[in-house]
């Protein structure tokens, strides 16, 4: 039933503590702002998804996120219109009965990630997935596309699920992480139920000083901002379609509170698309002293190293480590750790986020006119200039 005023009140469901859930509210909020619906929005304000009291809630809607059982369940006898959203299944059977359901198209993510492992011409696969839990079938259904793949391309899947994350366990989970991927042939790519699981991924590499890519290339699956910002090495990630996912749900609760019948209706939406960065960009290469150097570089490249350092981590001597560099790249040490904090700075350039200033300290830089040196010097054109460029480019 609505208010006086014509304005439906709705309930959204989900967790936002998790970008996944975020994505999806974004959508629906793009999809307010670009029609005339006016709807007044229910959401738990510490952003966590609680049921106690829904059964008394005088709404006129609901979207929910049908991945947590507990949700499902809580809504099988509500009487306002719902609209499911959750993750996609080959078992039709694990959709809910009776109504719509906006899903991710998990094949199609699985799929993107692993057939980038393969063009950096990778022959060993793994998979970092979630405990067995009733809450985690959708990582369940990932994990399983993941290893028919493989198989279908005659190969063996290594696949671990990890433990629960929490402070107390924390320590026990890092090594437990670390011995299963020293037990992995090498070099392998994995793919990640998620960013967060592809975060904890880089983190035990870096603590076992195993090197990223050389030796493990990680995909994770969301890209998230913030597994980004708190990543040394950058994460490459699968996009997900969630906010495509959020307008499209909000569309069905629209027609729905205006009579239309959408029980039978089912959406599966696409990824977006595949961010590329350092973690997966897998290089044969033959020196050990090059992929221990590199893997320091991607690590501290920002944060002044110079070319002894890089040799003392590497265990050699300058003159030494600049002969397999030259051999293996073509380049010396220096103009490595160079072209690594430009690659840094032209990440932070497209993303938009950062002044000028700010990325000159991220990425090493002394000053914002050295930034503006290197970028005339190695690229033929001012940060400025290829920022703007880049945002015509996402624009056209």
């Amino acid at each position: 039933m609505s208010n006086p005023r014509g304005v439906h009140r709705i309930a959204l469901l989900f967790n936002a503590n998790k970008v996944y859930d975020r994505q999806i509210i974004a959508g629906v909020g793009a999809y307010l702002a670009s029609t005339r619906v006016s709807w007044d929005l229910f959401m738990e304000e510490d952003f966590r998804c609680r049921l106690t009291g829904l059964a008394d809630w005088c709404g006129d809607g609901i979207i929910a996120d049908f991945d947590d059982p507990q949700v499902c369940a809580a809504l099988r006898e509500v009487n306002v219109p719902v609209v499911a959203v959750g993750g996609s299944y080959t078992d039709a059977s694990r959709y809910p009965d009776g109504l719509p359901y906006i899903a991710t198209d998990n094949a199609a993510l699985v799929r993107l990630g692993y057939d980038h492992l393969i063009e950096q011409g990778l022959e060993h696969f793994g998979f970092y997935s979630l405990p067995v839990a009733p809450a985690h079938r959708w990582a369940e259904e990932r994990e399983r596309l993941f290893d028919g793949m493989v198989a279908r391309d005659g190969l063996k899947s290594f696949i671990y699920h990890g433990h629960a994350t929490s402070a107390a366990g924390w320590s026990d989970a890092l090594e437990a992480l670390i011995a299963w991927l020293k037990s992995l042939p090498k070099p392998v790519g994995i793919l990640a139920a998620t960013d967060a699981r592809a975060r904890q991924l880089l983190q035990a590499c870096m603590m076992a000083d195993i090197p990223v890519p050389d030796e493990v290339a990680i995909v994770g699956i969301d890209n998230d901002p913030l597994a980004r910002t708190l990543s040394r090495i950058p994460l490459t990630s699968v996009q997900q379609g969630t906010e495509e996912m959020g307008r499209t749900a909000a569309h069905l609760l629209h027609r729905m509170l205006h009579g239309a019948d959408c029980s039978d209706t089912r959406v599966v939406v696409p990824p977006e698309g595949l961010h590329v960065a350092a973690s997966s960009l897998h290089q044969t290469r033959r020196s050990p002293y090059v992929m221990r150097a590199m893997h320091y570089i991607r690590q501290y490249g920002c944060l002044g190293i110079r070319t002894e350092q890089v040799a003392n981590y590497v265990g050699v001597s300058r003159s030494l480590l600049e002969e397999h560099f030259r051999r293996s790249l073509k380049r010396s040490v220096h103009q490595e750790i160079l072209r690594h904090k430009l690659e840094i700075a032209q990440e932070l350039l497209r993303s938009g986020e950062s002044s000028l200033a700010d990325i000159a300290v991220r990425c090493g830089f002394t000053s914002v006119q050295y930034l503006y040196t290197v970028f005339r010097r190695e690229l033929g054109c001012t940060p400025k200039a290829f920022q703007e460029s880049q945002q015509a480019v996402l624009q056209d």
